[in-house]
């Protein structure tokens, strides 16, 4: 092998460059280790809502510490960001798809027009988006253009006042459009920067939130969030920008030296109190001056307690200007602790008496925000809202300055005018509020502005301005943001399943590691040791890529152990042949890496391909499961056939010798010659029968399609004591009409799906349905248990719904769709890989034949045997990832032995064909088996102690591998041979060797 140096340096440097991303995750795992053991010693089990308390002293210390050096200049937060994340299914959280209506936004377009022919349109595209992949814009413009004499610029549809500027009487159709289409992405814009601002409130880390497509549709990913009824509420919530006159710093300054004495005071009498005393009233938190200083007293900033208010202050605000003062984020809820304090507000004028405190937007860099005061009144009613806002753009100013423009209706122009030309009179302020954070609050120093129309301009960045704008614009969105898909998970769920999952995957892996040592002596140790550095790559690419790893996603690094393993045996098992031939070892070696690369590639190429889809068209667990699928497939390349060569291509010089058997592998599987073919039509008869039965029960008993096909809502239920599913379910029954109720692994825990309401968006359906959960299973539950605890709980839960997932009609018809194409889509591409890469259309057929015979004996299996087994065997996004990488593994089987097929077609031109495919068969048997078994036994690893939630996706692709090891040689090798017609057909179109020669070489 040449450039080993080159190698050798790469090799090293990667391997540190994966150590030095995986150091971050070490060190943050450490750091947070120490937190909770602070929190336990700090919180004592005894005490009310202990688990709440100890979040919360644990959010407190890393708060503290966050920017302190732990180790070589890194910090807390800096580690924290370059963590390798945890999924839903590891961490615990929500992960929710919003759907953004379009419809709503349509309507709010046009002013809620009733024109008949909108709303017939509107109408036609409601009922065609059930069952349509299209966007509802371009379902709702064709019905539209469907109408006979139909306008989209009739003044009572689109040609209104609100669009005068960019929608005229005189425009057609195809004109009116795309402006429609531009003012629905801004809208949906909007409603995305809202929540991209809306999860900052929820305090998890690495949050994600990504549009998906323009089907007005937004992913939002919240790791390690436990308040869920919050999260659910707030994500829902309509968009609450107002605007508001805010008092000037000068004019509340004395207030806030009297809060402070009178903190200070608060304080000095807590410390006159026994400790016996304070332990007691903290504990129980009766006492609202405990409740108000608990946190003052935990934090090292205050411990003097001289000015509890003004020690956390960063900087003072300009004079006159709105902006308080500044303080840290970490001490927001502090701050707003005190202010809030009936004792503190009772130190307002009575004229400011109403005054509310709001915080500022957040300084990145910093991490500090400003306290502005607004003027509120009784009713705590803002002089305007943001509905009154028509439009608003990211501009510039008269001297090209960065500004935003923004227009009003008629009756928001005339409240404008009188705001504005107060707040130029007092020469003050006015807060533009969204959500309660002030995005900005500028002066007016032009007078009243009258017409509705202004101009904001200031210290803007484009970026900036742009968020402005889009603030503004979410003021008048008419759109609601329902949840059309869930999935929450329990964070005591979410550690025991990666508890499964890391002993499932030491499990495999050491279970493997012997196995290449009993098998292949020194030369398996070698192999252990690329495949120890091969795990290293995936953990430490994945680091450096902010991946997400998730409970398949493990899965997917524990079978790309498999395949690992898979190609270090074809290279063994080629040099073991090379050297049977009589040839020296250092020539076996050589040769043997270099016969066996053809095959490595062809098969990690198709099962890549297989991955690719899933990755493009998979959302959540199973797009982790791709990605690691893939940065598998391609680290095990390398280590494969450049590492585990560095070890052995020294060996056949200088005397080194390096055997590749042990004495129990020694003659296994030698001078094989099996007559496969001969048997090809008892397979053909036995496959047959299994493909008819499968057909038959599919169509008889169908298969148990799970929530992600059909929609509905499913929890799994966690009790204290065991519990008869079949009495739940009855019970479940007369609550919704219809339910199931399913043991999910321990007999003390139940999956239950309900399609009550499926068809219903909102926060209060599910808010009802979850009611009426905790209602129907009272009988079952512990008496103590509230509705609260049921639902979100402590991450020691133990009792009540542990995890739970929603999807609804419409998006569940378009994962079937979207599932459907992915596996049709993967055999289109791979039957062109295999014709491109062989030449011949028969070994595409006997590929995509055995794939089909596949397919269809794994459906057949989950059809007959999802009411017996005692496991969930439902057909979800994880079974549908199953099946492709069902695909993959059976075409990287089949490719291999095609590819020694047509080597021996080529090397023995004299032999009759069905002599040179038994053949190549039996000299690929030991390949075969050894892989098949390997995965195998990494597979039953992973069934037997990785969890309930992927058992049924593990079940899957056992019996996949199993079948795809039986297609391979029994049903791809005989429909390929039984097509060609002549041997020629198959062999290269140079001259091929004659035997002689192929035998002398």
């Amino acid at each position: 092998m040449q450039n080993k140096g080159l190698i050798k340096v790469f090799a090293i440097l990667f391997g540190l460059v994966c150590l030095y991303q995986l150091s971050f995750t070490f060190i943050t795992n450490n750091v947070e280790a120490d937190a909770e053991e602070f929190a336990v010693q700090e919180v004592d089990e005894t005490v009310e809502n202990y688990s709440e308390l100890r979040d919360q002293a644990e959010a407190r210390y890393l708060d503290s510490i966050g920017n302190k050096e732990v180790i070589a200049g890194i910090t807390y937060n800096n580690a924290k960001d370059k963590e390798l994340n945890k999924g839903l299914d590891l961490k615990g959280g929500i992960n929710v798809i919003l759907q953004i209506s379009v419809r709503d936004i349509l309507s709010g377009l046009a002013n809620d027009s009733r024109d008949p022919a909108f709303r017939k349109a509107l109408a036609e595209a409601d009922e065609a988006q059930t069952d349509s992949q299209e966007n509802y814009v371009d379902l709702f413009f064709e019905a539209f253009n469907n109408i006979p004499n139909a306008k989209l610029a009739s003044p009572d549809i689109f040609a209104n006042k609100t669009l005068s500027d960019e929608v005229n009487f005189n425009m057609s159709n195809e004109e009116v459009e795309p402006v429609i289409r531009r003012k629905i992405d801004e809208s949906i814009t909007s409603a995305f920067e809202v929540l991209r601002k809306r999860i900052d409130k929820f305090g998890v880390t690495q949050p994600n939130i990504q549009r998906l497509g323009n089907s007005g549709r937004i992913l939002v990913e919240l790791p390690g969030a436990k308040d869920i009824s919050r999260v659910k509420n707030l994500l829902q919530s309509t968009a609450q920008l107002e605007f508001w006159h805010v008092y000037k710093n000068n004019e509340i300054g004395n207030f806030l030296v009297q809060a402070n004495n009178k903190l200070a005071e608060m304080k000095r009498s807590q410390d006159t109190t026994s400790e016996e005393e304070t332990d007691t009233t903290a504990t129980s938190g009766d006492s609202e001056i405990d409740e108000l200083l608990a946190d003052a007293e935990d934090s090292t900033d205050v411990e003097t307690g001289n000015n509890p208010l003004f020690d956390l202050i960063v900087s003072p605000g300009f004079q006159g200007g709105p902006v308080l003062a500044t303080f840290q984020v970490q001490d927001t809820a502090k701050v707003m602790d005190y202010l809030q304090n009936p004792q503190i507000r009772s130190l307002l004028p009575s004229e400011m008496r109403y005054a509310k405190f709001v915080w500022g937007v957040p300084d990145e860099e910093t991490q500090t925000t400003g306290l502005y005061a607004l003027k509120g009144n009784r009713n705590m009613e803002p002089p305007l809202s943001g509905s009154v806002i028509t439009d608003a753009q990211q501009t510039y100013d008269q001297l090209g300055r960065i500004a935003v423009s923004m227009q009003m209706d008629g009756t928001g122009a005339k409240i404008w005018e009188d705001m504005t030309g107060k707040a130029s009179n007092e020469q003050s302020q006015i807060a533009i509020v969204l959500d309660d954070i002030v995005y900005s609050a500028p002066g007016v120093s032009t007078g009243a502005i009258s017409g509705g129309r202004s101009e904001i301009s200031g210290d803007f960045s484009i970026t900036e301005g742009q968020d402005l704008a889009n603030v503004l614009r979410a003021g008048k969105l008419p759109a609601s943001a329902d949840i059309i898909q869930s999935e929450v998970v329990g964070p005591s769920l979410g550690q025991e399943a990666i508890d499964s999952g890391v002993m499932s995957f030491v499990i495999a892996l050491i279970l493997v590691l012997i196995w290449m040592i009993l098998y292949y002596g020194k030369a398996g140790i070698f192999a252990d040791i690329a495949l120890a550095v091969n795990i290293l790559f995936i953990f430490g690419i994945l680091a450096g890529l902010g991946a997400v790893l998730t409970l398949p996603g493990i899965a997917g690094i524990v079978l790309t152990i498999g395949m690992s393993v898979d190609a270090n045996v074809l290279i063994f098992e080629r040099i073991k042949e090379e050297l049977a031939k009589g040839k020296v070892q250092k020539d076996a070696i050589k040769d043997g890496f270099n016969n066996a690369l053809s095959s490595i590639l062809d098969a990690n190429i198709t099962t890549g391909l297989t991955g690719l889809i899933l990755f493009l068209l998979g959302t959540g667990p199973i797009k982790g499961f791709a990605t690691t699928l893939l940065i598998g497939i391609a680290t095990s390349l390398f280590t494969a056939v450049f590492i585990t060569r560095l070890f052995i291509d020294g060996y056949g010089t200088k005397g080194k010798s390096l055997d590749f058997t042990t004495s129990l592998t020694k003659n296994l599987f030698t001078n094989l010659n099996i007559d496969f073919l001969k048997k090809r039509k008892v397979a053909y008869i036995v496959s047959g029968l299994f493909i008819v039965i499968s057909i038959g029960s599919l169509m008889v008993q169908g298969l148990n399609e799970g929530v992600d096909f059909v929609g509905g809502r499913t929890y799994t239920v966690r009790f204290a004591e065991d519990v008869n599913p079949t009495e739940v379910q009855n019970d479940l029954v007369a609550t919704f009409g219809s339910a199931e109720a399913k043991t999910f692994g321990p007999d003390n825990q139940l999956k239950i799906t309900t399609k009550y309401k499926v068809n219903e968006e909102g926060a209060e359906v599910d808010e009802e349905i979850q009611r009426s959960l905790y209602e129907s299973l009272g009988s079952y539950l512990p008496a103590e248990i509230t509705y609260e605890e049921f639902i979100d709980g402590a991450d020691d839960k133990q009792v009540g719904v542990m995890q739970s997932m929603k999807v609804g009609a419409t998006i569940a018809d378009d994962i079937k769709n979207a599932s459907f194409w992915a596996v049709l889509g993967s055999l289109i591409v791979v039957f062109l890989y295999i014709l491109l890469r062989f030449r011949k259309w028969q070994f595409s057929l006997g590929a995509v034949a055995a794939v089909f015979h596949d397919v269809l004996v794994v459906l057949g299996i989950f059809s007959l045997l999802y009411k017996v087994m005692p496991f969930n065997m439902e057909i979800d996004q994880a079974f549908i990832a199953a099946i492709l990488t069902v695909i993959g593994y059976s075409l990287n089987d089949t490719v291999v032995v095609f590819d020694r097929i047509r080597e021996f077609v080529n090397e023995h031109a004299s032999w009759p064909l069905d002599k040179t495919v038994n053949a190549a068969l039996s000299s690929t048997l030991s390949r075969t088996l050894n892989t098949s078994l390997t995965t195998l036994v990494v597979l039953l690893a992973i069934f037997i102690f990785g969890g309930e939630s992927i058992r049924g996706f593990m079940f899957a692709l056992i019996v996949g591998v199993i079948v795809g090891t039986y297609s391979s040689l029994f049903i791809a090798t005989p429909v390929m041979f039984d097509s060609v017609k002549k041997k020629s057909s198959l062999q290269k179109k140079e001259k091929p060797k004659t035997e002689e020669a192929a035998t002398t070489a």
